[in-house]
């Protein structure tokens, strides 16, 4: 069926993190690229995340992580997606996330998990080539 229109992908801090300046490069970066992006802001449960996504009609959630918390926050998330039957949305994510972690995370339902230091435009190639064919 593939995504009429642009992209919308919402980007979100969960959890208490508090530090915000890759989720607001990378929302940058894809809403220079044409995509629709809704920012959450700090501080956000894994229920608003959802929540925000399923209202916005996203067809993806990127959500960012320095906290350590990635394996409950990715978790709840895609766990909310499939109980709210929006498991359709694409979930992908980034920050300090350990190599040990990434394939447990994919193995839970996350698409994509992006490091420190991968370039905005491998990002954005990922999520043109990837949710634009998903949905």
């Amino acid at each position: 069926m593939g995504v009429s229109g642009p992209i919308r992908v919402v980007v979100a801090k969960p959890g208490l993190d508090g530090h915000d300046r890759g989720a607001k490069v990378i929302a940058r970066a894809l809403r220079d690229a044409g995509m629709e992006v809704i920012y959450t802001g700090l501080h956000q449960t894994p229920e608003q995340v959802v929540d925000t996504a399923i209202q916005e009609d996203a067809d993806a959630i990127g959500l960012s992580i320095l906290s350590g918390a990635h394996m409950t926050l990715f978790a709840k998330v895609v766990e909310l997606l499939k109980e709210r039957d929006a498991a359709d949305i694409t979930v992908f994510g980034g920050g300090i996330i350990p190599e040990a972690d990434i394939a447990p995370l994919k193995a839970l339902g996350v698409a994509a998990i992006f490091t420190p230091g991968t370039p905005t435009g491998d990002v954005v190639e990922w999520v043109t080539a990837n949710v634009a064919t998903a949905v």
